[in-house]
């Protein structure tokens, strides 16, 4: 059923573009309705809310995501700098353009995800980010390089995000943040994975053949669930949020939860936007800044390589781990309290991380740390959502990203350079505390805005 709805929008497309006459307004008028009875058939067939479906869509992009993770790329770094003789700085410097691109084209991205879904900015996000991954395979020159990869660097940073969060965001409500934390749980587990994938095809036959497994990878698992699965809103097929007929879940004001509805304009005149703006502006830097620099700070404090490795590994696992955690939590206590609580538990990670001198310290840090980023990852959308409805969710979500990809882009080389001009992580980690009790301070600032 869901491969005739999909056949029907494409012969609706098709028939749009090869008008035919007074034939063409009752043939698109028969496809529309025939489309809605197949959707709200499927819906009803299903044993389960079809948003599980959706979020089940939306898992396999975010696992998807993470073909272009500077994660992933570093597993490249060594066998394409010495092929083709290029140097490291050139190799973070796509890192950096692709995310500045991001930065420059999510306000206009997050409207069209308003307008038109997350389906097709999260299909094209991934069959570009796929072709692109292959055609690296093939390049010689670095311009070449910088064209493929900042596409793939630029969709992983801007459109996916905006179609994931926008995606659970228009099916969840009352269960957002379960939904929230379940998809950062699974990006997670695809950022662990991908490099061991692109690991194992080097190992098989060089980095070209990586970089052709890693887009094929991103194309069969993030394409296929997202073009047949995802639907615009539960709305447009006869549900409501967390599922049921909307006419059932109209009947029971107990359950029914009151969304705001806010555009970007109304949002951007908020206080709470503007804290949660700042709120972004010192967590990521923090955040992109010791993941980067994270083992070769440790290594320098005489820890060696291989534990280093598994530092950094459990602060993978416990950021994915926490996030459900956080899910269960954000309801209970409310948002603003679990962004209090990760901006604490970043604090306590760069303190700890600071003082580190033996492995012990090192895998407690990394504990806090992980805590802290968990909560940043999965409680910031769900905030946002909450404090400013569905509606314009990606216009005010693509604005939120220019500031956020921004910070991103400022933590490694704030780290790096201080480390150059003082000969050590100390300093870089004693800002990044500082930054972290500042967001922690402002916590209680980011009330819900009235509407």
């Amino acid at each position: 059923m869901i491969f005739i709805r999909s056949f029907l929008q494409a012969l609706k497309k098709y028939l749009k573009n090869t008008k035919d006459g007074n034939l063409y307004p009752l043939l698109i008028s028969i496809l529309t309705r025939l489309e809605e009875k197949i959707s709200k058939s499927l819906a009803n067939f299903l044993p389960t809310h079809y948003g599980w479906f959706v979020l089940f869509a939306v898992c396999c992009a975010g696992f998807a995501r993470q073909g272009p993770a500077v994660a992933t790329l570093s597993i490249f770094v060594t066998p394409m700098t010495i092929e083709l003789e290029w140097s490291r700085t050139i190799m973070s410097g796509a890192v950096s353009l692709g995310g500045i691109l991001a930065a420059l084209t999510s306000p206009f991205i997050g409207t069209i995800v308003d307008r038109h879904g997350a389906r097709f900015v999260l299909c094209l996000a991934i069959s570009t980010t796929a072709i692109c991954s292959i055609l690296i395979s093939f390049t010689e020159s670095v311009l070449a390089f910088y064209f493929l990869f900042c596409i793939a660097r630029m969709n992983f940073a801007g459109p996916f995000d905006l179609g994931i969060y926008s995606a659970i965001n228009s099916w969840f409500v009352r269960l957002r943040p379960q939904a929230v934390s379940i998809a950062t749980l699974v990006q997670m587990v695809g950022l662990t994975a991908m490099p061991l994938i692109a690991y194992a095809a080097i190992s098989f036959d060089g980095w070209r053949m990586g970089w052709i497994i890693i887009g094929a990878t991103v194309f069969v698992i993030g394409f296929f669930p997202n073009f047949f699965l995802l639907h615009r809103r539960p709305e447009d097929i006869g549900l409501s949020p967390d599922g049921g007929p909307i006419k059932e879940t109209s009947k029971n004001d107990k359950k029914q939860v009151k969304e705001p509805i806010f555009s970007r304009a109304e949002a951007m005149k908020t206080s709470a936007f503007w804290f949660l703006i700042i709120f972004t502006a010192l967590v990521y830097p923090i955040q992109a800044g010791i993941s980067l620099h994270q083992a070769p700070h440790l290594i320098e404090r005489g820890i060696s390589a291989g534990t280093a490795t598994l530092i950094v590994s459990t602060f993978s696992v416990i950021s994915g781990a926490s996030a459900l955690l956080y899910g269960l939590a954000v309801r209970r206590f409310g948002a603003r309290k679990n962004l209090f609580v990760s901006a604490i538990c970043l604090t306590l990670g760069c303190i700890l991380m600071n003082k580190v001198q033996e492995s012990g310290l090192g895998y407690l840090a990394a504990i806090f740390f992980g805590l802290g980023i968990g909560g940043v990852l999965c409680v910031l959308p769900i905030i946002w959502a909450d404090y400013y409805g569905r509606s314009n969710f990606g216009a005010i979500r693509g604005v939120v990203l220019t500031v956020q990809v921004g910070a991103q882009a400022i933590g490694p080389i704030l780290s790096g350079a201080l480390r150059d001009w003082t000969y050590d992580y100390d300093l870089s980690l004693l800002v990044f505390s500082f930054m972290a009790i500042l967001s922690a301070c402002i916590c209680p600032f980011i009330r819900p805005p009235s509407y």
